[in-house]
């Protein structure tokens, strides 16, 4: 590893620590608003269902932009490829950013169903 290669790599694993803290933070962002839609589905109490809804739909945000991030890396990671790099290599990185962008695309798909779905129909799971 050279020396270019090795200070982007310490650059990635700087941004995924704070990436961590991120997904404590929407650990616990989820378990508040789960509070609220148990409040709704007990209660009936709409304020609770708009609060549970609002905190979703946030949590959903902020997992976007995590999830395109990690598609940008995993994108800049495939331009990054050279003659030189292995063919397991190269495999294994385009099948990285396949699974980043799928991961992104499912991230869309639950923040669409977070706004859309008003009447919270709909089970999220993946947050």
């Amino acid at each position: 590893m050279n020396k270019d290669d090795l200070e982007r790599r310490l650059k990635q694993l700087r941004v995924e620590d704070f990436i961590w803290i991120i997904y404590i933070g929407i650990i616990i962002l989820s378990l508040y608003s789960n509070t609220f839609e148990r409040k709704y589905f007990i209660n009936n109490d709409l304020k609770s269902k708009e609060t549970y809804r609002k905190i979703t739909i946030f949590v959903f945000i902020i997992l976007v932009i995590v999830y395109t991030y990690f598609l940008k890396d995993s994108f800049d990671d495939i331009r990054n490829l050279n003659d030189k790099d292995s063919n397991k290599k190269k495999k294994l990185t385009y099948l990285s950013f396949i699974g980043s962008l799928l991961v992104a695309i499912s991230g869309f798909i639950f923040l669409y169903i977070a706004i859309a779905d008003e009447d919270i129909d709909v089970e999220i799971a993946f947050n």
